[in-house]
């Protein structure tokens, strides 16, 4: 089991098929966003050429007047990641269309900024971990290191630094925490 956006669910693997297995977890995105009039135009789902290989997957949509995203890097293989989103999208629409969740909870939980891959790579560049790292431990040792070294107050302290190093921080807390 995974603890994905405070529910629990059963961790995919998958063993054979994983290019048509990643398309029917798209198909089933899309399926849970048409509950609420949308298409498949309102969403980007990218499929890996190799669904087979150790790849991020990626869900962004607009809905509510709101950017929604939602990605996992958990499995190693992108197929049982782009599985895990669809599992994840899907059973909070259905608690959305069912009435069991606001609104207002369902967009805390997916909404982010247009540019949020960006913000995260270059949250993991700023504390010096490789780009699809989700070990929050080495990014919040790094982080700590850091913030020592770059505080304002000292000797070679920069506060633009700083900040920067605080809103990666935030950026990596957020979406890990997620997981």
């Amino acid at each position: 089991m995974v603890m994905l956006k405070g529910v629990e669910f059963r961790e995919i693997k998958l063993r054979d098929s994983y290019n048509r297995r990643a398309l029917q977890s798209k198909n089933k995105i899309i399926s849970a966003i048409k509950l609420f009039g949308l298409t498949e135009d309102d969403a980007e789902i990218k499929l890996e050429n190799f669904a087979m290989r150790k790849a991020q997957a990626t869900a962004s949509w607009w809905m509510l007047r709101e950017h929604l995203f939602f990605s996992y890097n958990g499995s190693d293989k992108f197929a049982e990641n782009i599985a895990m989103v669809a599992q994840v999208i899907e059973h909070f629409c259905h608690l959305l269309y069912d009435k069991q969740i606001t609104e207002e909870k369902f967009l805390e939980l997916f909404v982010e900024d247009g540019d949020i891959v960006e913000q995260r790579k270059h949250a993991r560049k700023v504390l010096g971990v490789e780009e699809n790292s989700i070990d929050f431990e080495t990014m919040h040792k790094n982080y700590k290191k850091l913030s020592k070294e770059c505080h304002p107050d000292m000797p070679n302290g920069s506060t633009e630094k700083f900040k920067e190093l605080n809103v990666a921080h935030k950026v990596v807390k957020k979406e890990l925490s997620a997981l």
